[in-house]
């Protein structure tokens, strides 16, 4: 169904050439346009720089998957959790992420954040197998963003319009892939090391950046390790695709494992690489005050994607029910946020596309006006 996408082809391309280029596909003519991103420090920020600029200097991320995918009829009782869907109903996660493009999203995210080769080899499948159902997840939003685009031709819908959409490839902590919970704890123990992280993740990271993405967002990130893990791959040099750090916290403080946020975030600051850092996965009661210690030791772009402030029982593998705040409340939020210096937001766990419609539409008077003082700047 969704077959040898662009995305992929553009990326063969690229790797003859060794230069990458983040692309805007636009509608009807199929017109491009690139931002180069190197292996400078200045080129890496340049491009989200030049994101904000087309986008109003604001950006919205998508919202969660898993919620939606159920809401569409999935069932993700299983160790692989939305990435289960890739096996068994492709189709829905292109109709979430085609949900996400209409109400406004800038950015998508694949449904790989507990997609891996050593995941699905538990389930029985190869390791051939296991890394063309990781390349399935990039291709999927890549066709999702191509059929939102033919959309566009044909729809005068406030939201529905011809704008840059990045296609970001999701990857979840070591603990994500354990699937008991500790990604929300970054507890992993004295036997897992640096080189043990560097060694999970690092084919399933260079299969993701090969499969078309933009960006790899590397997502709830529980403790400094990790973070360094990370950091250390890309800059090995076999990713040559940009990324994104966002951690997650349980007491507005430090992350979750407990080791400083500006540590983890100092981390991320000396990669060239990575081109914005953040927050996911954590209430929305405690982002300002974590953005606030963020913006003193970045100067990179930040992003946050709270959950809905539900808590999440690892044991029953469910969220428990009227622990968090409505769609209101969350977006109530927003402009504190953006206050504190936030310029990428969306939502995590528990949050759909009325979220983002909601962060959409608050956005537009911001957005009105950075586009009134960037035009004004320039004459």
């Amino acid at each position: 169904m969704y077959g040898l996408s662009r995305c992929r082809l553009r990326e063969r391309e690229e790797e003859v050439v060794h230069i990458f280029w983040i692309v805007y596909t636009f509608a009807q003519d199929v017109t491009t346009v690139g931002m180069v991103t190197g292996n400078t420090k200045a080129e890496a920020f340049y491009s989200m720089k030049e994101l904000l600029k087309e986008t109003g200097g604001y950006a919205i991320i998508d919202g969660g998957l898993a919620t939606e995918l159920e809401r569409h009829g999935a069932d993700l009782n299983d160790p692989l959790w939305s990435a289960k869907c890739l096996l068994t109903s492709p189709h829905l996660i292109h109709t979430v992420h085609l949900d996400y493009l209409e109400a406004g999203a800038d950015i998508i995210s694949s449904a790989s954040y507990q997609a891996t080769i050593q995941g699905f080899e538990a389930k029985g499948y190869s390791i051939e197998k296991s890394e063309s159902l990781l390349r399935k997840s990039v291709e999927i939003a890549c066709e999702a963003r191509n059929t939102y685009y033919d959309k566009c031709k044909d729809d005068n819908n406030k939201i529905l319009k011809k704008r840059p959409i990045l296609v970001a490839a999701s990857v979840g902590s070591y603990g994500a892939f354990l699937a008991d919970g500790s990604e929300y704890s970054g507890i992993y123990g004295d036997l897992i090391t640096l080189e043990t992280l560097k060694d999970f993740h690092r084919r399933r990271v260079q299969v993701l950046a090969e499969s078309g993405a933009d960006i790899i967002a590397f997502e709830t990130i529980p403790n400094k390790l990790e973070a360094q893990a990370f950091a250390e791959l890309l800059d090995e040099g076999v990713v040559k695709i940009p990324g994104w750090f966002s951690f997650n916290s349980k007491d507005g403080v430090n992350v979750v494992s407990g080791d400083s946020i500006k540590e983890c975030i100092s981390i991320a600051e000396t990669c060239e690489k990575v081109v914005a850092v953040g927050i996911n996965c954590t209430p929305p009661r405690f982002i300002e005050g974590l953005v606030l210690e963020i913006a003193k030791v970045t100067s990179k772009p930040i992003l946050v994607y709270p959950n809905s402030g539900e808590r999440y029982d690892p044991e029953r593998k469910e969220w428990v029910e009227n622990t968090g705040v409505g769609n209101e409340d969350f977006v109530s939020y927003v402009e504190k946020w953006m206050d504190a210096g936030v310029s990428l937001l969306g939502g995590c766990c528990r949050t759909t596309p009325t979220t983002i419609r909601a962060i959409h539409k608050r956005l537009v008077s911001r957005r009105s006006l950075f586009s009134s003082s960037s035009s004004s700047s320039h004459h």
